[in-house]
């Protein structure tokens, strides 16, 4: 099987599971996009799955992150999400060529994505990452603060307030956990109703993410296969 047979037949394996999960939820699976989480996969892999049709990419590494896109050969036809924890040291660099940030958890790194978006003359969407349970060590700002800090995102002139992202607790029921995170959308959905985005949901627990209003998807393994060894 040729590594293009391989990444067609994880995504369409996995998009059988977005319909399957959007049915039971009542929800049309157009209103769900996949993000390809290709952390540690090549830039070749990244120009199959633009050629099989998919549209967004993530990457979790800056410097990885930045190395791949120059090699991409279909760059200009993709959105590209940094969904990883962000030094506030590399925020300016992230957002010279990132499309989205999904990991923005605490206001200097609004700030230093602020300044990097203006230096770069360009604008850079946003999405306010939630903690939904800090025992488990997971990152991202808590529920109580997350209007304040999406506030501050909408404010800064060039950047465009998304929505939130969260991970769901490791090892532990993802259904509370999505549902406060879809409480926490609609409070800021309040104040700012064209952040429409939540992003919830990998390759383990996307059914749960859907159930409770998930509009983009995080999927690595489940598309590309195992990830290749750390280089």
């Amino acid at each position: 099987m040729t590594r293009r047979e391989e990444l067609a037949a994880g995504l369409q394996h996995v998009l059988q599971r977005v319909e399957r999960a959007c049915a039971v939820a009542g929800r049309d699976p157009g209103e769900v996009e996949l993000v390809a989480v290709t952390k540690f996969f090549p830039a070749s892999d990244v120009d199959l799955l633009v050629d099989l049709g998919v549209r967004h990419i993530g990457e979790n590494r800056h410097q990885e992150a930045a190395a791949k896109m120059l090699e991409v050969r279909r760059r200009a036809d993709l959105t590209l999400h940094f969904i990883g924890q962000l030094q506030t040291n590399k925020a300016g660099a992230v957002a010279r060529y990132a499309d989205v940030v999904q990991s923005v958890d605490r206001p200097r790194l609004a700030e230093a994505l602020q300044r990097g978006a203006r230096s770069a003359g360009r604008r850079l969407g946003v999405l306010v990452q939630v903690a939904l349970d800090h025992e488990s060590g997971r990152a991202g700002v808590a529920p109580a603060e997350a209007r304040a800090l999406a506030d501050q995102v909408a404010e800064s002139p060039d950047l465009d307030l998304l929505g939130v992202m969260a991970v769901a607790p490791l090892g532990g029921d993802p259904d509370p956990a999505f549902a406060l995170l879809r409480e926490v959308a609609r409070g800021i959905q309040q104040d700012h109703p064209r952040a429409t985005w939540v992003s919830a949901g990998m390759s383990a627990d996307l059914e749960a993410a859907i159930a409770h209003g998930a509009t983009h998807l995080r999927v690595g393994s489940a598309i590309l296969g195992s990830r290749p060894p750390l280089r």
